[in-house]
């Protein structure tokens, strides 16, 4: 592991405390994934007047892909595509996105995190990739499954009709750990569920993937993809001018 260390001595204990945690759950979580990491940054010095920057870690990963041509992309890519939840959501809000943004909060106790079921995820991810009945899979973490169904969105240029299970707050802002969203060709939903199944996987047929202009949350809300866009795009000029 290469390290690039920028900081001086942080005079809150609190502060390197969070830090030798963090450090400590990439180190659980490499060596129980088998994953290398190839550099990093830490940076406690940082800061804009007397704001500091938050005291998170960023890491580099190593990562091979057999054959380049079968990534799996991000953005929703075929209307009629099936759409999946995999993993489980809890009402869990601590250090959320949702709680940041709305009440400027980033306190409470973080999603628990379950390293095996991680695992698993992971490999079925790689399994549904190597029998092509994947057509995308993104990452569900800051926002949760609302932020991630914009960009598979917004990405692919394509709507999607979806309902959330259970509560609709929690189903969409929760940020639950082990989790993915991911869209399946019509045609090959079944052997997807059976990959699933066979591995313990929990996944949830949440939607289908539209040609429609709009991300339709059903009983929620419907917003035009423009609209979204330019949610999406316009942080950095709105911020900047």
């Amino acid at each position: 592991m290469t390290n690039c260390l920028n900081f001086g001595a942080p005079t809150d204990p609190g502060v390197m405390w969070q830090f030798a945690e963090s450090v400590r759950g990439l180190a659980d979580g490499c060596g129980m994934l088998g994953i290398p990491v190839t550099g990093g940054n830490v940076s406690f010095y940082n800061q804009t007047g007397s704001t500091a920057i938050l005291p998170t870690p960023v890491v580099g990963v190593l990562g091979v892909i057999d054959d380049v041509r079968r990534r799996i992309p991000t953005g929703f890519g075929t209307a009629g595509d099936a759409i999946f939840l995999l993993g489980d959501t809890r009402n869990e809000f601590g250090g959320s996105e949702w709680a940041h943004v709305v009440h400027g909060h980033l306190g409470g106790r973080p999603p628990a995190v379950d390293l095996a079921r991680e695992q698993l995820l992971a490999e079925v991810l790689a399994a549904a990739s190597r029998d092509g009945v994947l057509r995308s899979a993104h990452d569900l973490s800051d926002g949760g499954l609302s932020q991630a169904l914009v960009e598979a969105c917004l990405i692919g240029d394509l709507g999607a009709h979806v309902a959330v299970h259970g509560d609709p707050f929690v189903g969409l802002f929760s940020e639950s750990a082990g989790r993915a969203l991911v869209a399946v060709p019509a045609a090959e939903e079944e052997r997807f569920m059976t990959l699933c199944a066979e591995r313990g996987q929990s996944a949830h047929r949440i939607g289908t993937v539209d040609a429609g202009p709009a991300l339709e949350i059903e009983d929620v809300t419907a917003i035009p993809l423009p609209e979204l866009r330019t949610a999406w795009e316009g942080t950095l000029p709105a911020r900047f001018g």
